[in-house]
């Protein structure tokens, strides 16, 4: 994004007046390369590809906030890579990763990651170092860094039934695996800050296995640990949560944590979000990213998008899809969002 852009975002996710309502998408690497009609491996390997690619699309629709904004990122892969998964490289799809840890009871003999040198992650810095020159010369910024979610990777090594079953069974032994992979998301996002720079002031969290509990198992399970990694980090950054799985039994409970801004699923309406949450989160979306995204009309798209404004009666709202843009969403359909 361009950092006009960037202001404008911010003002809205602080819930500024004034701020308006920005239009901004979570864009990665399961839309970015059928988008550009590349392959998903060419995509990750090619790095001058993979720049040009990000910078037309900034260029063909300069209306759009494309968030987090140049993301360095290997599908899901990056952050259990660090643990030794195997991942699983495919040309046509994002890579996907085999459990590493089949025993939970084994938690306290995994290593604390570190981010420069384990897995995918030292790559991925290395990227950032190579083309954060020519992004900002090219008039653009990168102010947000991403991870998955503390949640999301304990899923990643065991598995995602394995990982419910064991927050029932072994509570104990869930919190351990917890600890240790917050304290690797805040190790991850703040070795990207570090590298990217001075223009980093904000985080984005993808996690939606906390969509998977109850009220009670998200109060036990997930928010300590959202709420640790936000504070892990300045009190004015901007901290955006992806979510869009089921946040409906939890949503009076997310503002606690200290994210600004809730990207989460059209399923749950507008309405019931802002009223939930009190009016103390932005709320991102909420256009169906697939039934209308992808499935659907640019004039469907339009319309749905107006429905959104009207219900937010122009105040805190970042509109978007109820998700990351899905693969397939097409080139018209995006352009729908930019005019309106």
């Amino acid at each position: 994004m361009r950092p006009e852009q960037w202001e404008s975002f911010k003002k809205a996710a602080k819930r500024q007046l004034g701020a308006g309502t920005p239009v901004a998408l979570i864009v990665d690497s399961p839309w970015i390369p059928g988008y550009v009609g590349g392959s998903h491996l060419e995509y990750y390997l090619n790095p001058e590809l993979g720049f040009q690619a990000n910078l037309g699309i900034l260029r063909e629709f300069p209306e759009i906030i494309f968030f987090p904004s140049w993301w360095v990122e290997y599908g899901m892969a990056i952050e259990p890579s660090a643990f030794g998964s195997r991942i699983h490289f495919q040309p046509d799809q994002p890579p996907t990763q085999s459990p590493s840890l089949p025993r939970l009871e084994d938690v306290g003999a995994l290593a604390e990651v570190d981010p420069y040198s384990d897995g995918l992650m030292p790559f991925a810095l290395q990227l950032y170092r190579m083309q954060m020159p020519r992004i900002l010369d090219a008039g653009y910024t990168i102010p947000v860094v991403a991870a998955r979610g503390p949640l999301c990777l304990a899923s990643f090594l065991r598995g995602v039934p394995e990982f419910m079953l064991d927050t029932a069974e072994n509570p104990e032994g869930v919190h351990a695996l917890l600890r240790l992979t917050t304290r690797t998301v805040i190790d991850w996002l703040k070795a990207q800050a570090e590298v990217i720079g001075k223009t980093v002031e904000g985080i984005l969290v993808l996690d939606d296995i906390a969509g998977f509990l109850s009220a009670r198992s998200y109060r036990e399970f997930a928010h300590p640990y959202l709420k640790q990694i936000c504070d892990a980090f300045p009190a004015d950054w901007v901290k955006v949560y992806h979510n869009d799985a089921n946040v409906r039994p939890f949503l009076a409970d997310l503002p606690g944590t200290g994210f600004d801004v809730l990207n989460w699923s059209h399923k749950v309406d507008l309405r019931e979000a802002r009223e939930k949450t009190g009016g103390r989160m932005c709320l991102m979306g909420n256009v169906p990213p697939l039934e209308i995204g992808v499935r659907g009309t640019p004039e469907m798209v339009a319309a749905s998008a107006r429905e959104v404004l009207a219900k937010s009666e122009g105040k805190g709202l970042i509109l978007s899809v109820g998700g990351g843009v899905s693969p397939g969403m097409p080139r018209e359909n995006l352009r729908a969002l930019a005019d309106l």
